[in-house]
């Protein structure tokens, strides 16, 4: 019954009144109503359709993929496990109140305040930032060394070929 009202003014607009009767009874918001009239009013188009009618081109020939492609994403997560192994290997080297530390304050979305880390290891807010900024140093060092040794495996690999 609703969908014949809807059907019945297909060819005008409808009437605030007749919107609002619809949108009660459906339970839905006016908008809803009124943009599934229009939908309703309109003609749908296939994406398989000439262009023109003197072209082979179709609608669906101008539809970009935006993803990247399969060798893209496997690339990309490839060199993201890498990456993590080798800061899990590199974490490793730190000791536990670095590593906590280094944890808290770089690696959470929400990172632990240097007044929070001072109360649970009782040292002074400085102190936490010292050891913070050279166990950040520990693991730029540790990344870079493991980074060189993987680019010099991949050169010896390749000039094995």
């Amino acid at each position: 019954r609703v969908k014949g009202q809807i059907q019945a003014l297909e060819e005008g607009d409808m009437t605030p009144e007749q919107v609002q009767l619809i949108a009660d009874k459906l339970n839905v918001s006016e908008s809803d109503v009124t943009s599934m009239n229009q939908r309703m009013a309109g003609h749908d188009n296939s994406l398989n359709a000439p262009l023109r009618a003197d072209t082979e081109g179709e609608w669906q020939d101008w539809l970009v993929d935006e993803t990247p492609d399969q060798e893209t994403q496997l690339g990309e997560s490839e060199e993201f496990t890498l990456r993590h192994k080798m800061l899990l290997a590199a974490m490793k080297e730190l000791n536990e109140r670095e590593r906590h530390i280094l944890t808290e304050r770089r690696l959470k979305d929400n990172p632990s305040t240097l007044e929070d880390l001072s109360q649970v290891y009782d040292i002074s807010r400085e102190r936490v930032r010292q050891i913070e900024v050279r166990a950040f140093e520990k693991l730029q060092k540790s990344m870079r060394r493991a980074a060189q040794e993987m680019q010099a495996k991949n050169m010896e690999a390749a000039a094995a070929m």
